[in-house]
């Protein structure tokens, strides 16, 4: 996301003698992607961020795929999952492909009794049920229903909930997820048509700086693999930092929907853009308004993507019938649209009260056993009119 922040203490030119008050030396730590081309920050530490105690043996935790190739419309019952009480081990994976991966989760408990980082993906995790606090390295988010915090890989994080009751619906991106090019300006601006600008995003603020030494757990998730390390000092150390690379809030509430006289294509409600996927919002918002308007979607065919729909809150007025936390799946290569009689029965009406997130993936998807689980198993034939 290209819009500079900056918390805490820093010096007056990056590389340079940066001084405690003891006069030894604060520690300096380039954080960035894309070798040194991608956006980055530069943080300030108490200690070396690189003393290690020890490395434990890694843990498996890519997803178990039941379907490689998949060619069946599906809806996923997504609050069938079952809550859990560890952070980490309450996400299950439903969906995958080598670009992205797409998680369930229910945590219980706030993670607080080890450290968390990502290094194989940027994390996108929808807030649908609960709030807190997300604790990073380098500042805190506040979140709550609606929200999506946008965790770039690499990001040190823990987690604090309100209480217990949390569903989550995350996408785990192993390219980076930016706002929409043509939502910019060359200077990284968001643009006046865009439906949401600088002011709706959540940044980090209340940098917490740990002067402790000890052992301090941290599990870093590479390569599908999740791996214990032991560190010398706390991983919230940080007395200052800036740079372009941070982790970001924005509710799906402050997104501004774009309408027509007629019917608008997804493309309007786009919200986050990589080289592999896209991320759709939809909400609230006035239906078409050419007198002759069908409001309900065209029926259109998934030649390049497959598409998955988080079905939120409200009533999805393409769906006969849809439940919160279901999750559509309309595999690419076959035509879909809206369920009979829903088509028609649109016509005349002034507005919808939908909530949900889309992700248009631009490679198949594979079904896991964590999927098989929540299915409902005739979906597929929903659009038959004798059903």
């Amino acid at each position: 996301m290209p819009i500079y922040h900056r918390l805490g203490k820093i010096p007056p030119k990056r590389h340079t003698q940066f001084r405690k008050p003891d006069g030894s030396l604060y520690y300096e730590q380039l954080f960035g992607t894309i070798g040194f081309d991608g956006m980055s920050m530069l943080s300030y530490h108490l200690y070396r961020p690189t003393m290690v105690r020890e490395v434990g043996k890694p843990i498996d935790v890519s997803p178990k795929v039941a379907v490689e190739n998949n060619m069946k419309s599906m809806m996923l019952k997504g609050l069938d999952i079952q809550p859990k009480d560890d952070y980490l081990e309450s996400r299950e994976a439903i969906l995958t492909n080598s670009d992205v991966t797409i998680h369930l989760a229910a945590p219980k408990k706030s993670l607080t009794e080890y450290f968390y980082k990502n290094t194989d993906a940027d994390e996108l995790i929808f807030i649908h049920k609960g709030s807190g606090t997300l604790r990073t390295f380098i500042g805190n988010i506040d979140f709550g229903p609606g929200d999506y915090l946008l965790v770039p890989r690499g990001i040190i994080y823990q987690i604090r909930f309100d209480d217990e009751n949390n569903r989550h619906f995350i996408t785990e991106s192993h390219v980076p997820i930016y706002s929409p090019k043509r939502y910019r300006n060359w200077f990284g601006q968001y643009l006046e048509h865009s439906p949401y600008c600088e002011r709706d995003l959540k940044l980090p603020t209340e940098l917490e700086t740990h002067d402790e030494k000890g052992e301090f757990l941290m599990k870093i998730k590479k390569q599908g693999m999740m791996h214990k390390l032991t560190y010398d000092s706390h991983p919230f150390d940080v007395v200052g930092w800036d740079g372009y690379s941070f982790p970001y809030g924005f509710s799906i509430k402050n997104f501004e929907p774009i309408t027509g006289r007629v019917h608008q294509p997804p493309p309007v409600h786009q919200t986050f853009e990589t080289s592999a996927f896209v991320v759709c919002s939809f909400v609230p918002r006035l239906y078409d308004y050419h007198p002759k308007a069908i409001p309900s979607p065209y029926h259109h065919s998934n030649i390049d993507s497959d598409e998955v729909i988080y079905y939120v809150d409200g009533d999805f007025m393409s769906r006969n019938h849809v439940e919160q936390g279901y999750i559509s799946l309309h595999p690419a290569g076959i035509p879909h649209g809206p369920h009979p009689g829903a088509y028609e029965g649109s016509i005349g009406k002034k507005e919808t009260k939908e909530w949900a997130v889309m992700v248009d993936t631009f490679k198949p998807l594979m079904v896991t056993e964590n999927a098989l689980k929540i299915d409902d198993g005739t979906y597929y034939q929903s659009w038959l009119e004798d059903k």
